[in-house]
């Protein structure tokens, strides 16, 4: 392969990822999620205070009392998750496509997953038998479980109503001196009316032909087949090293991690969360506390390991020098982009070893220290943001151990950086050199 064919090859590469990432239904996905963010954080604090900081100041009486706080909280946030998600997802994508009432969207979003729900719910009564009650949603078909089900009621509901709005034929012009408001929710009243109206058709078949609903067969038969592949941690640690292999050629890991992983990590988090809150046993090792926590130490690429590494090898060397004093105030929050761009990581081929593999080394040590015992599971979602060795400690619910953990996965990352920062020191000499003459 000539080196004009490897360049091209590469831009073709690059153009065909920032496509995918650029997608305006991956991006509203992200965009939602992190509108969410907030609400995932306070379930995670919640948690926190409830099995780490209540045990420590309250009698087992009192504990069992403030609870009920820690409860109304993930009644409110994890509970919910699944219906607050697609609503949003209708926000996201018709704001993103151009529409200007993104409301609209979220009200027929949620209609529509209502729609879809199951309409009844088979109890055990005193007796032993199994009764059948009408008239309530609850919070298993709400929350987690429903979470990818509203991914794709949210999309489909928006794609279906925004192109319904189109049609001429279909819109209500009622005229006259009425406020813009008004006239607007009777030009779009066909249209949204139409879009709930397909899905209690679909709800209907699905319930009279399958005698099941459409949260039951998402979950059967998508969520939890991808989840099991994707959140492996073989599935993980694939996906999240091809991620960061494509930040090496200047294309954000978020491509991939966001939208392939990330949605089935928070299920999992969800998961644990409310496991935690409830007293349960912890479902999950892998989820979306536990990769950043110990796979992006610094940042994408776990890049704290390199600036200690600067620190510590390479102090004759200017350009390391100043670039670890620049860079060492953000990448404590894992904020690495001075890093990525000015050491640079991106398209330097000696780093992109290191940058790929320190994450997933990272993600293996803590994954087998998880399932041996020696440190708890990640219970809390911290914020990203938080600096390394706290947001273990913070995300295990206040297991020290995890501290250890994160220090292991920094020495060998170190150790693992050493070399190939020499390699391309050396590469940066000879070019310099070869300039100069």
């Amino acid at each position: 392969m000539t080196e004009t064919n490897k360049i091209s090859f590469m831009d073709k590469f690059t153009e065909a990822a920032m496509k995918f990432g650029a997608q305006v239904h991956l991006r509203s996905l992200r965009d939602a999620f992190a509108i969410m963010m907030p609400l995932f954080i306070l379930a995670g604090l919640a948690v926190l205070i409830n099995s780490v900081i209540f045990p420590k100041i309250l009698s087992e009486s009192a504990i069992q009392t403030a609870g009920h706080w820690a409860t109304s909280i993930a009644n409110a946030t994890l509970n919910v998750s699944g219906l607050i998600l697609c609503g949003i997802i209708g926000y996201t994508l018709s704001k993103n496509k151009g529409y200007k009432s993104p409301y609209t969207c979220v009200m027929i979003a949620i209609a529509a997953l209502i729609v879809m729900m199951p309409q009844t719910l088979k109890i055990a009564a005193t007796d032993g038998s199994e009764v059948e009650v009408g008239g309530i949603l609850t919070y298993g078909n709400l929350g987690t479980s429903s979470m990818f089900a509203g991914i794709i009621v949210g999309l489909l509901s928006t794609e279906i109503y925004l192109r319904l709005s189109k049609i001429d034929k279909l819109r209500v012009n009622i005229g006259g001196d009425v406020p813009p408001q008004v006239n607007a929710s009777f030009n779009n009243m066909i249209p949204a009316m139409l879009s709930i109206i397909i899905f209690s058709i679909v709800s209907f078949v699905l319930y009279s032909v399958f005698n099941t609903d459409l949260i039951t067969l998402i979950t059967t038969m998508i969520q939890e087949p991808l989840r099991k592949v994707n959140t492996s941690l073989v599935g993980t640690v694939l996906i999240y090293s091809f991620g960061n292999l494509l930040f090496t050629f200047g294309i954000h890991q978020t491509v991939v991690n966001g939208t392939i992983l990330e949605p089935l990590l928070l299920v999992n988090m969800n998961e644990n969360m409310a496991a935690a809150a409830a007293g349960k046993e912890i479902p999950h090792i892998i989820n979306s506390t536990f990769v950043p926590t110990f796979g992006m130490l610094g940042g994408t690429g776990s890049t704290i390991c390199l600036l200690i590494a600067a620190f510590l090898f390479f102090r004759k060397n200017q350009q390391y020098s100043e670039l670890g004093k620049l860079a060492v105030a953000p990448g404590l929050f894992n904020i690495n982009e001075p890093v990525i761009f000015g050491f640079p990581i991106v398209f330097n081929l000696p780093m992109i070893i290191p940058f790929v593999l320190t994450p997933a080394i990272g993600i293996i040590i803590a994954y087998f220290a998880t399932a041996i015992g020696f440190m708890n599971k990640c219970t809390v979602l911290v914020p990203w943001t938080t600096p390394p060795l706290l947001n273990g400690f913070l995300a295990t619910g206040g297991d020290f151990r995890a501290i250890i953990v994160q220090l292991v996965i920094i020495i060998i990352g170190v150790l693992l950086y050493l070399p190939f920062m020499k390699i391309s020191e050396r590469v940066s000499r000879k070019q310099a050199e070869a300039l100069n003459n």
